[in-house]
C-alpha cells in the first residue's frame, strides 16, 4: 500500500505540470493576479511544512545538531541548484534573459526527482507525514509550474511543446518516488537525513524564490492579498498539524 500511495502522489504532482494549459483559456492579467496569491499561499505552506511537520518529525529520530546540519545541507543544495544551473522560479511567467531554457529543464528534472525521494521517505515514516509532504509539494508546484511554462515559452518553445517538455521533466518525480521507496526500505537512515534536508530546501524555496516575488508587488491591494495568503498558508499547515495529532 505504501508503494501505491507513493506512486499516486508522485503521478498527481507530475500531472500538475500540465497546468500551463490554462493559459490557453484565460487572459494573462487574470493569471498574473492568481499567481501572486498562489505564490503567497505556497510560500507560507512551505514554511509551515518545514517548521511544523518535517523538522519536528526529524528531531524525534536524530540529535538536534544532526537535524540542523542536514537542514543547512538541504538549504545549500537548493541554493547550489539555483546558482550553478541558473535555475529560477519565474512565477509571474516572466524571466530574465540569462535564464536558459534547457538549463531550466535540467534544474526542474533534478528538483522533481528530489521531490519524489522526499515523498517516498515521508510515506515510509508515516502515512500522515506522507500526505502532509505531498500537500506541501503540490502547493509549491502549482505556481512553479506556471512559471516553468512561462520560461519555456519565453525561451522559444511553442505552447504545446512547452507543455510536453514540462510534463517530461515532471515525470522524474515518479522515478524519484520509485527509487526512494526501494533505497529507503533498504537503508532506513536515508529517510532520517531526507526530512531535515527537505525542510532546508522548503525554507530556501520560500525565502529565496517565493517571498521576493511578493515583495516585488508595488500595488498595495495586491500586496495585501498575497501577504494575507502567505499567512493563511502558514496557518493552514499549522491547522493540519493540530487536526492530525
Amino acid at each position: 500500500m505504501v508503494l501505491i500511495w507513493i506512486l499516486a502522489s508522485t503521478i498527481i504532482i507530475s500531472l500538475i505540470s500540465l497546468i500551463g494549459i490554462l493559459t490557453l483559456f484565460f487572459k494573462e492579467e487574470f493569471l498574473n493576479n492568481i499567481l501572486l496569491i498562489l505564490v503567497g499561499f505556497s510560500a507560507g505552506a512551505l514554511l509551515g511544512g518545514a517548521f511544523f511537520h518535517l523538522l519536528p518529525e526529524s528531531l524525534e529520530s536524530v540529535r538536534d545538531i544532526e537535524a540542523f546540519i542536514y537542514l543547512i545541507i538541504g538549504f545549500l543544495t537548493f541554493f547550489s541548484l539555483e546558482r550553478f544551473l541558473h535555475w529560477r522560479h519565474c512565477h509571474d511567467g516572466k524571466c530574465d534573459v540569462h535564464v536558459f531554457t534547457y538549463l531550466n529543464l535540467i534544474g526542474d528534472t533534478v528538483h522533481n526527482f528530489i521531490d519524489g525521494l522526499i515523498i517516498a521517505a515521508s510515506f515510509l515514516i508515516s502515512f500522515k507525514l506522507g500526505i502532509i509532504t505531498t500537500l506541501a509539494v503540490i502547493l509549491h508546484e502549482i505556481p512553479q509550474e506556471f512559471g516553468d511554462f512561462g520560461v519555456l515559452v519565453y525561451g522559444g518553445f511553442s505552447k504545446m511543446k512547452a507543455l510536453l517538455f514540462n510534463f517530461y521533466t515532471a515525470l522524474s518525480c515518479v522515478l524519484g518516488g520509485l527509487i526512494g521507496y526501494f533505497i529507503i526500505n533498504a537503508f532506513y537512515s536515508v529517510s532520517l537525513f531526507l526530512l531535515p534536508f527537505t525542510a532546508g530546501g522548503f525554507i530556501y524555496i520560500a525565502s529565496a524564490d517565493l517571498i521576493p516575488e511578493i515583495h516585488k508587488e508595488e500595488d498595495l491591494k495586491k500586496s495585501a492579498f498575497s501577504t494575507a495568503f502567505f499567512i493563511l498558508g502558514i496557518t493552514f499547515m499549522l491547522a493540519v498539524k493540530i487536526i492530525l495529532e
